[in-house]
């Protein structure tokens, strides 16, 4: 018989935690090795524990996972790593598997689908659940923003105005104007108020800074 599937898991919600290994638990060829709750801690366990499979927390306590995989990859070229959140946003699936996760599904995933991902990820193959893929297909062929862009629309959704964007970054308030009205064709809304709303359903803008 293979040896299982070694899974270290990091995730601050202990909800989650448990019923990701209660899942587990019930698999013959799935092994939580361990879990921590987070991203300095995951991240030393991994270098200790070197799992077959890493499901790492979209949003821990200390960190956002994005900006971790680099390290985790640095760590170990090879890393199998399933991104684990609370939704689904696409410009962060993306991020994410360009950064070389191989799975990335929600905390609301079934537990076959739970199974699934582990088991296709172990073996270097991606895993994105129906949902999460039709999500990301909604969103194929769209313009991305320029840094600019993505910049004033991260103050847009802090509440600033245009005048306040202006007075921050040293420009005029004509070249704010110009670049939210084109933030605003891009994202196919016409107003401040549904900018913000998009770019933070769609994951465009990082609310945990």
């Amino acid at each position: 018989m293979a040896d299982p599937i070694r899974v270290l898991l990091v995730e601050d919600q202990p909800l989650t935690r448990l019923g990701v290994r209660s899942v587990i638990e019930h698999e013959a060829d799935i092994e939580l090795v361990g879990e921590e709750d987070n991203s300095r801690d995951g991240f030393s366990r991994f270098r200790e524990l070197r799992p077959n499979v890493t499901i790492l927390g979209l949003r821990l306590r200390d960190s956002c996972t994005i900006d971790d995989l680099d390290n985790y990859f640095i760590a170990d070229p090879k890393a199998k790593i399933v991104v684990l959140a609370q939704h689904a946003g696409d410009a962060e699936i993306k991020k994410a598997l360009t950064k070389g996760a191989l799975g990335y599904i929600c905390k609301d995933v079934t537990p076959e689908d739970l199974v699934s991902a582990i088991r296709t990820v172990s073996k270097g193959r991606k895993f994105i659940p129906a949902d999460v893929a039709a999500i990301l297909s909604e969103h194929i062929g769209s313009e991305e923003l320029t840094a600019a862009e993505a910049n004033i629309l991260r103050m847009i959704v802090g509440g600033m105005s245009n005048k306040e964007i202006a007075f921050a970054l040293d420009i005029s308030e004509n070249t704010v104007k110009t670049h939210a009205s084109n933030i605003y064709d891009k994202l196919g809304v016409s107003d401040r108020t549904s900018a913000a709303t998009l770019a933070i359903k769609r994951g465009l803008v990082r609310t945990d800074l």
